[in-house]
């Protein structure tokens, strides 16, 4: 397991085992325990019939930032449940995902995560609830 210690190189190496979300794009910009940025370039086998992103993409790439700023403090942690909320379409060209913690107890943790497009239109917001330990 990684922890905020590592290095962006050593922490992007190890969710790279994260293979559902590095294979549809998702990077990690910048990680430390309880926060994370990842992006997701929006290329065309995102999109659907509308021409618009999926909206199983936007809340992947949530997910994944979800997951790694969740596990940067030496506790595994898994989403029990999660909600998202799309707010409108983005009309960039990459989808960039914050995630801040709200609080990250001994079992229970509880994170935030906003989805904008890099012309900083608000996408969606995703909040999970997780189990930790």
């Amino acid at each position: 397991m990684v922890n905020e210690e590592n290095t962006l190189a050593e922490i992007q190496d190890y969710f790279a085992a994260d293979r559902f979300a590095t294979e549809a794009g998702c990077t990690i910009v910048e990680a430390k325990a309880g926060y994370c940025v990842a992006e997701l370039p929006i290329t065309d086998h995102l999109l659907n019939a509308n021409n618009t992103v999926m909206g199983g993409a936007t809340f992947t790439l949530a997910d994944f930032a979800m997951a790694v700023a969740a596990n940067l403090d030496n506790k595994p942690t898994v989403s029990i449940a999660c909600n998202i909320r799309f707010f409108g379409v983005a009309k960039g060209s990459k989808l960039i995902a914050t995630c801040t913690t709200d609080k990250a107890g001994r079992r229970v943790g509880f994170y935030r995560v906003d989805v904008c497009d890099d012309l900083g239109n608000k996408v969606a917001s995703y909040e999970a609830t997780a189990s930790r330990s």
